[in-house]
């Protein structure tokens, strides 16, 4: 039940992109067809998946006061060692969706190397670090979920983008402009969430 909380929580409550307002570039970039939304957020969610836990294992046994040697405290590298975790993860993405998904990786274009530094994924980790999780299962739940609530949220408004371009839009609301009405108006949907009662 409690992985459930933490899956609920991270994906509809915390949502990065509609309560927290991370990683909103790439989101507002790529959400113009659903395709490449889903290709983005699956991308997204699996270095999610990846980095967090890594990134859990290291805070925990390296980084954390006294946790390599008494008296040591290495957490003023967190930020570069997270960093360097993320950047490494992503590039094993982006090599692995050009090899077998050439046309994703087209239509992704710039936006895939810079999952590096969407700052959704670096949030995941210093959230996780700061829920002080008790293990690394918890971890990976977390990651999971704020992943598929990136997802989620991203297919969500592309989807109204693709529907949104067969309607009449006054001329200086065409683009960006009704994009950000529109996810202005599903992060306060998504304020519903946040009356949720947890166990």
């Amino acid at each position: 039940m409690e992985y459930l909380n933490i899956f609920i929580k991270s994906a509809f409550i915390d949502n990065m992109i509609f309560t927290l307002f991370l990683g909103m570039c790439s989101f507002l970039a790529v959400s113009k067809t659903v395709k490449t939304a889903v290709g983005l957020g699956a991308a997204v969610t699996f270095v999610q998946v990846i980095t967090l836990p890594v990134n859990y294992l290291l805070n925990k046994y390296i980084l954390a006061p006294n946790a390599l040697v008494d008296g040591v405290d290495l957490s003023f590298l967190t930020f570069i060692m997270f960093i360097a975790v993320i950047a490494a993860i992503v590039q094993i993405v982006e090599m692995v969706v050009e090899k077998f998904f050439p046309a994703l990786y087209g239509s992704l274009g710039i936006f895939l190397p810079l999952i590096a530094v969407n700052c959704a994924i670096l949030g995941g980790s210093l959230f996780m670090q700061q829920k002080e999780f008790s293990n690394v299962l918890e971890a990976i739940v977390y990651a999971l979920g704020t992943g598929i609530g990136w997802l989620f949220a991203i297919a969500c408004v592309a989807a109204i983008r693709e529907r949104l371009s067969y309607s009449n839009i006054p001329a200086p609301l065409k683009g960006l402009g009704i994009t950000f009405i529109v996810t202005g108006l599903m992060a306060m949907a998504f304020l519903c969430f946040s009356g949720i009662k947890l166990a």
